[in-house]
């Protein structure tokens, strides 16, 4: 006959994976989202012109850039927002990276632009006609020196 064995020490495991229990959805994920990225935003100066959002969106200097465009824009009432509609041509959107440099050669700002791809509308139907006033100072000088003599 066999003699019974001892008890067996419990097993521990020395996986890396840790198992946690079902939380519920948080409501507001984009908020949280946007907190974690702010705090993962680099302090430093960089001294690039990024080519995508997402890397821009890694330092400070250009969210703060994008910040003021955006700002600019909703001040100078640049758009007006419209419900969406499925028949409509959503016109998209993307940033260019500009910096701002000093004679020197030293940074002096970081500028960036909020660009609408129009390319993507047809003349007739997304748009009937456009029209932007560009005048030069020279002309305006020109027709009041005619008006004034």
């Amino acid at each position: 006959m066999i003699p019974p064995s001892p008890a067996s020490p419990p097993l521990l495991s020395r996986h890396p994976m840790v198992l946690r229990s079902r939380q519920p959805k948080i409501a507001n994920t984009v908020s949280s989202a946007a907190a974690n990225t702010a705090a993962t935003r680099v302090l430093l100066s960089p001294s690039f012109e990024p080519v995508a959002f997402s890397d821009a969106d890694k330092y400070v200097a250009w969210h703060d850039a994008m910040c003021d465009e955006i700002k600019a824009l909703r001040s100078n009432h640049t758009w007006s927002l419209v419900p969406f509609h499925p028949s409509m041509n959503v016109v998209g959107s993307r940033w260019v990276y500009r910096i701002k440099r000093r004679v020197d050669g030293s940074i002096d700002r970081y500028k960036a632009h909020l660009v609408a791809r129009g390319f993507t509308q047809q003349e007739g139907i997304d748009y009937s006609e456009t029209f932007s006033p560009v005048i030069k100072q020279a002309t305006v000088r020109l027709v009041f020196s005619i008006a004034v003599s």
